[in-house]
């Protein structure tokens, strides 16, 4: 069956109101508005792991620690995996996390390599802290205020372990 010519302005006419309520749903909050709802970040229990105090690590301290490995998994689980996937396998909703250092493993260069390691490094701690906020929209919330330096840099180290393979 052939779609009315008029198909499109009726979609035009269409697209003006949702965008209208779903922009008043994320104005006043209602869960599922965004991609968290009303979830609360979830602590993790770092204690078994050296201590790295209040200054911010530029690099990960805990690359390839077993029981950093291990306590990232977990809180990985409990704070990540509703949005990234389980076994940091996306499904769509949030970026594949595996691909996070990509383009670190392809550089040929060690000082080049050691650079973007650094740079990826920030860039993961940066966005768990403060989260991601588009034009007001909260895409992943902040959690400063729930993960320790210790929790952040363990579940970078869980991650490095999920790391898939680039082309």
């Amino acid at each position: 069956m052939p779609i009315p010519q008029s198909h499109p302005r009726t979609l035009r006419a269409l697209a003006r109101p949702l965008a209208l309520a779903w922009a008043a749903a994320l104005a006043t909050g209602l869960p599922g508005a965004h991609a968290h709802g009303d979830v609360t970040p979830q602590a993790v229990d770092t204690k078994t792991l050296p201590q790295l105090g209040k200054e911010w690590r530029t690099e990960n301290p805990y690359r390839g620690n077993a029981a950093a490995i291990q306590i990232g998994a977990s809180a990985y689980n409990q704070n990540c995996a509703r949005c990234h996937g389980l076994e940091a396998i996306s499904g769509g909703i949030a970026p594949d996390l595996r691909k996070l250092d990509n383009d670190c493993a392809t550089a040929r260069q060690p000082a080049k390599k050691a650079a973007c390691v650094v740079e990826i490094d920030q860039y993961f701690a940066g966005s768990v802290r403060r989260g991601k906020v588009r034009n007001g929209a909260v895409y992943m919330p902040p959690f400063e205020d729930t993960l320790s330096q210790e929790a952040v840099w363990a579940l970078k180290a869980y991650l490095e372990t999920r790391r898939e393979k680039p082309l």
